[in-house]
């Protein structure tokens, strides 16, 4: 099977942007270099020469650190369980290409913790072709399963990019799939592997070519990020000196709602990502906060003082007026939708400490859902409806939970002392939230059954409130 996959113009140029950057910078050096020689009348000698091209070369070096710290890091620090044995064999003509995507499958794969990688040492021909498979080479090594693939450079400049998935037990292929990309979009291609591999073996749906959208503080800067599921690739597409808060992506992936206080006050704005064009769709009188997608992406759940304290209403994701769910005395907040759009989730405060309820969306009665602790608020549901993760107070301490709906079972998953703002992958395996690590936010992601723990950090600054992208966001135009 061939597949072409065609990228935006936004990458184009980002990436384009990108290497101008660098070059500017060193021809700046060696202006700097030139015009101080020219200065001083100073003869020019080899010393010299070498002392001002490494000068150059430094400035230059200065600009790829700074634009690698805005990455985000990823450790993983806990797997346990059954892991699926898989050798993942360097692609043939890897290293003439401009990026080795071996590396790529593997971390995702291992990031997971369902899956252990095979050393390959002593393997005297290691195979890029089916008939080049000895399996019992594999078999000793109690290998599940082989990942063997080529990238080729075409005339058009492109590549042709292939691999194949076999079952080592049964000798069998699994899977062989071709992609026909740019230079710039072999690391997507790798994600998309990584996926029909993740596929294949599991049974679920991969999560690597998705993104995750979160808030990146530096200084007395706000950005809002979007990069790829696994911390590569970070692009603001937001920057200001005022806090965002609390972004939310579209269920098409196409767009980011958020909460932004550039007009001094808290304005719900949803934003179009191929276009970058912003929208206010809520800026009533008194907080506008706390913004949700319907399932169908034509509205939103906010919550809104405008009549009083805090109460949930929903609004049309263009704007408009806001239609009142709840109606109580107490503080309602933080609500989002259940995939089927029939229900909502929120907070409140009506019975004491914070809590979380339901209420149907045309309104009625509403059913308190935990009694476990005082304090439980953000609530977060996953793609089928059966689990919640919410944060969990436990004296001090902020812990990510979740609750089973059909059980009213309560499991806490972090220890914390300071996580929150749970989101679900697309699969509904892993939960993002927000921690904090050498009092530095960073990300943390931990697995529905708690097993597998990582952290994503970024050495340029605080990161809060992530949001893990559906789907529809692999594509999204940045």
């Amino acid at each position: 099977m061939t597949r072409d996959i065609t990228f935006s113009r936004g990458d184009f140029f980002a990436s384009i942007f990108s290497r101008a950057r660098c070059v500017v910078l060193i021809a700046l050096a060696v202006m700097i270099v030139v015009d101080s020689l020219a200065a001083l009348a100073a003869p020019v000698t080899k010393a010299s020469r070498l002392f001002y091209v490494g000068m150059a070369i430094l400035l230059a070096s200065l600009f790829a650190v700074q634009s690698a710290s805005a990455q985000l890091i990823i450790d993983v620090t806990t797997s346990a369980g059954r892991q699926i044995p898989v050798a993942i064999v360097p692609f043939a003509n890897e290293a003439t290409a401009p990026q080795n995507i071996t590396p790529i499958i593997g971390n995702n794969l291992a990031r997971t913790g369902l899956f252990s990688l095979v050393t390959q040492t002593g393997i005297s021909r290691l195979p890029s072709e089916p008939s080049e498979i000895n399996f019992a080479d594999w078999s000793t090594r109690a290998t599940e399963a082989l990942v063997i693939g080529g990238i080729y450079p075409s005339a058009d400049g492109r590549f042709d990019i292939r691999f194949r998935l076999f079952d080592v037990a049964k000798k069998n292929q699994l899977a062989s799939f071709s992609y026909n990309v740019t230079a710039s979009q072999i690391r997507a291609t790798a994600h998309k592997i990584s996926d029909e591999i993740y596929e294949k073996l599991i049974g679920e749906r991969g999560v690597f070519s998705t993104k995750i959208a979160y808030v990146l503080k530096r200084g007395p800067r706000f950005e809002l990020q979007v990069a790829d599921a696994d911390g590569f690739n970070p692009q603001a597409v937001l920057s200001s000196l005022e806090p965002i808060r609390s972004p939310k992506w579209s269920p098409d992936g196409t767009k980011l709602a958020y909460v932004s206080f550039e007009s001094r006050k808290s304005t719900v704005i949803v934003q179009d990502l191929a276009t970058g064009q912003r929208k206010t769709v809520s800026n009533f009188k008194g907080d506008n906060y706390a913004p949700n997608w319907a399932p169908d992406g034509s509205k939103l759940v906010v919550a809104l003082s405008k009549d009083s304290v805090s109460q949930i209403y929903i609004i049309s994701a263009n704007g408009g007026d806001a239609r009142r769910v709840t109606e109580s005395n107490s503080i309602d907040t933080n609500a989002t939708f259940t995939p089927d759009g029939k229900d909502i989730i929120f907070v409140s405060d009506r019975s004491g400490g914070p809590q979380l309820y339901r209420v149907p969306v045309a309104g009625g009665a509403v059913q308190r859902l935990t009694f476990e602790g005082n304090y439980n608020v953000n609530p977060r549901l996953s793609a089928d409806g059966k689990l919640i993760a919410f944060v969990n107070r436990d004296g001090s301490k902020l812990r990510i939970a979740t609750l089973e709906l059909a059980s009213s079972q309560v499991s806490i998953l972090t220890d914390g002392p300071l996580d929150d703002s749970p989101s679900f992958s697309p699969n509904g395996r892993t939960i993002l939230y927000e921690s904090k690590a050498g009092g530095r936010g960073v990300l943390g992601s931990i697995s529905v059954d708690g097993r597998v723990k990582s952290k994503l950090s970024s050495q340029s600054g605080d990161v809060r409130e992530p949001a893990w992208g559906g789907y529809g966001s692999a594509g999204v135009v940045r």
